[in-house]
């Protein structure tokens, strides 16, 4: 009796274990059948997961369920006026929500929000039409709490025929694809990324998941699962491993802008990949380029100082790519006051600055926020033109901002 409940709880455990294996071995990413899915990698690291899920980058792009979309649609707040003919209306019709045109309070087209672009600061939109996405003249924008024109579009001419590139996905999303190219196995497809200008809307992965940053992780969770007792990491890139150049690398093949020259698709990059095979900037030094304050923020860090002269700082240091950026100015100054101890500060700052602020707020004198050349928005067509405010990763001292 004894050795047929041993047996019995033998059976149950294998089938437990196979069924978790075989959900990893079954799932299909459109990337290709080496890639597990970000929805595996909960089962080993759920504080990880949980966090990174909430997270701008998880959040990059998504669908437009109602829960994820921001701003108004109530009356009164989901308007955007043209002209005293033209307005543009928010609205929810049958559990999709529109950005619908009206000329003399008669409708003219509606729009559908389909794929939704951020989630921190402001959200812009955009509908499908013929394998690909166009972008939504009204964006979200938080700092307003309303809507006001998407970024470069008119406050007097409604335009719904602005297509997004490709490219603006390789930072936002983590995988979009033309067409299916089958592999040697003929049960399974999967995308090349860069065979058409047109994409297909099935291959679209939302946002910067795990793999994205991390690399394939197929064999990584099935190695794991039939090893649950392993300590190191198997089958995967450590980011412990890497050096300072290829970590900043992981983070710069979106956080670089978009001035180089483009050699491999961002799609493409894994860990540890130099940026320099898929990008190429122009000859000489950038030391004295005026860097947007949205898009560059490496171009930006690597004119400071500190970052010159510390070998060991990358993003990571200020940074936990699963987490939101932290709102606390104190955890930033103490990272600041590891290196900037002994700082000593002019007369004048010391009389027009608060002890408080000198050793708890470093950040808002010495990285302040710009408005963006890049970003500019109104609220109406009588509205006056607003710009986008991102704090600067360019670390020096801006005398203008000392209070």
């Amino acid at each position: 009796m004894k050795n047929t409940c041993i047996f019995i709880a033998f059976m149950v455990l294998s089938v437990f274990l196979t069924n978790c294996t075989n959900k990893s071995d079954e799932y299909i990413d459109p990337r290709g059948t080496n890639y597990a899915g970000s929805e595996s990698c909960i089962q080993c690291h759920k504080a990880e997961s949980e966090s990174a899920f909430h997270s701008s980058h998880f959040k990059a792009t998504s669908p437009a369920l109602k829960e994820n979309v921001l701003g108004h649609f109530s009356k009164g707040k989901n308007t955007f006026v043209y002209d005293k003919n033209t307005k543009l209306v928010m609205e929810e019709r049958n559990d999709t929500l529109y950005q619908v045109l009206y000329k003399n309070n008669k409708e003219v087209e509606a729009y559908p929000f389909e794929v939704l672009f951020g989630v921190k600061h402001a959200q812009t939109s955009a509908y499908w039409k013929n394998h690909y996405t166009y972008e939504l003249p009204v964006s979200y924008y938080k700092s307003l709490n309303s809507w006001a024109t998407s970024p470069g579009y008119s406050a007097t001419v409604p335009n719904f025929e602005r297509k997004i590139e490709k490219e603006c996905y390789g930072c936002h999303s983590s995988n979009i694809a033309s067409r299916y190219i089958t592999t040697s196995s003929d049960s399974i497809t999967f995308t090349n990324m860069e065979v058409e200008d047109f994409m297909n809307s099935k291959t679209l992965i939302y946002g910067i998941d795990c793999e994205r940053c991390h690399g394939p992780a197929k064999k990584h969770v099935q190695t794991h699962l039939k090893f649950p007792d392993l300590k190191l990491a198997q089958d995967i890139v450590s980011f412990k491993k890497l050096t300072r150049q290829q970590k900043i690398d992981a983070c710069a093949i979106c956080h670089s802008g978009n001035d180089k020259l483009k050699i491999k698709s961002r799609f493409e990059f894994r860990p540890g990949d130099n940026l320099l095979d898929y990008f190429r900037g122009v000859p000489g030094s950038n030391d004295n380029k005026v860097y947007d304050v949205h898009g560059n923020q490496l171009g930006l860090l690597s004119q400071s100082k500190c970052f010159k002269k510390n070998e060991t700082m990358t993003c990571m240091n200020c940074h936990n790519p699963h987490e939101n950026t932290s709102k606390s100015m104190v955890s930033y100054s103490k990272i600041c006051m590891s290196c900037h101890q002994d700082s000593k500060h002019t007369p004048e700052t010391l009389k027009t600055v608060s002890k408080t602020a000198m050793t708890e707020n470093c950040i808002e004198c010495h990285m302040p926020k710009q408005d963006s050349n890049a970003i500019r928005f109104q609220q109406s067509n009588t509205a006056a033109m607003s710009s986008y405010s991102l704090r600067t990763h360019k670390i020096g001292i801006y005398t203008a901002n000392k209070k």
